[in-house]
């Protein structure tokens, strides 16, 4: 398997990234939106390191899960906090691993039950192997391929680090 950069390496990496998509779609005051829990830790770094001017909003994707029925209501549910209005808003929604696809699909259902945005732009710390819906992010720190059986997680919030296992 390759070697993995420390999560603050990818986390200016992916700084970077996003402040030149954010020039190239000429994007004013985005909404950045992070996903619990790794996301909101992902995001807190980067709304940062972006000094953006909108504050920072959380999802809690738990009750927009397919599998919510199979594994049960996560015990640490927390509110969604997202502003009152986010049609035509550009949003920058940021997780820590994208793998399946299905968190993310479940945070656009959750956006869109909120309004109608003029765009969402994925940022992820890691795009790993094993997509199950037709998802990608349009930035992401690295690029991993991991079998199967393998998981890496993001552990923190301070300090961030990566588990596999």
């Amino acid at each position: 398997m390759e070697e993995i950069a420390p999560p603050e390496t990818l986390l200016e990496k992916l700084a970077e990234q996003l402040k030149n998509l954010i020039s190239q779609r000429a994007i004013d005051q985005p909404l950045m939106v992070g996903i619990h829990t790794g996301g909101v830790w992902v995001a807190k770094a980067l709304h940062q390191k972006l000094a953006l001017e909108e504050p920072l909003y959380t999802l809690d994707i738990s009750f927009y899960r397919d599998d919510f029925s199979r594994i049960g209501m996560n015990p640490q549910v927390r509110p969604s906090q997202l502003p009152a209005q986010i049609d035509d808003r550009h949003i920058i929604l940021v997780d820590d691993v994208l793998h399946t696809g299905r968190t993310i699909r479940a945070a656009m259902n959750e956006i869109f039950d909120y309004g109608r945005p003029a765009s969402i732009t994925l940022v992820c710390l890691i795009e790993r192997s094993g997509r199950e819906l037709p998802i990608q992010a349009d930035v992401a720190g690295l690029h991993l391929h991991l079998e199967e059986n393998q998981h890496i997680k993001l552990t923190g919030p301070a300090p961030l680090e990566f588990v596999l296992a």
